[in-house]
């Protein structure tokens, strides 16, 4: 029989790497959580990213700045 494969699940980021990974400031990081659908996930009172998630996010253009929701 094979071996069985262990799911493999990538580090999760925090606010401050995101900060670092995209050079952008704090409150640009929240702002982004409260005015767009950047994908992260609340545990407790911290907030969490996966790299790749966010990477699809960039790539398809949502972290681009443009109006906010309901905002023209």
């Amino acid at each position: 029989m094979g071996a069985v494969k262990e799911p493999k699940f990538e580090r999760m980021l925090t606010v401050t790497d995101v900060c670092k990974y995209l050079s952008v400031t704090n409150e640009t990081v929240y702002t982004w959580i409260k005015k767009t659908d950047i994908p992260a996930l609340r545990v407790g009172k911290r907030w969490l990213f996966e790299k790749t998630e966010l990477d699809k996010w960039i790539k398809d253009g949502k972290g681009a700045d443009r109006p906010n929701r309901g905002e023209q």
